[in-house]
C-alpha cells in the first residue's frame, strides 16, 4: 500500500509516520520517500486501519491506488 502524506516534511515526520504504522503492525515493512511525501507499507494490517493510525498521529494521509 502507498499513502501520500501531505504534511510529512522532515526526518522527524518520517520517524513519527513509521512509529504510527508499526504501532498497528509491528512487523510491517515501511519505506518513506520524503521527496515525494509518500510511504509504502507491506504488512498484514488493513489499509483503513493504517490510514486511521496516520490520521491519529496528526498526518494528512491519502491512499494511492495503482
Amino acid at each position: 500500500m502507498v499513502f501520500k502524506i501531505a504534511n510529512m516534511r522532515c526526518g522527524g515526520c518520517a520517524r513519527s509516520v513509521t512509529s504510527a504504522l508499526r504501532g498497528v503492525d509491528p512487523a510491517a515493512e515501511v519505506r518513506v520517500d520524503l521527496e515525494r511525501r509518500e510511504v509504502t507499507v507491506e504488512g498484514a494490517a488493513d489499509a483503513d486501519v493504517l490510514a486511521r493510525a496516520l490520521r491519529g498521529g496528526g498526518f494528512v494521509a491519502e491512499r494511492i491506488f495503482a
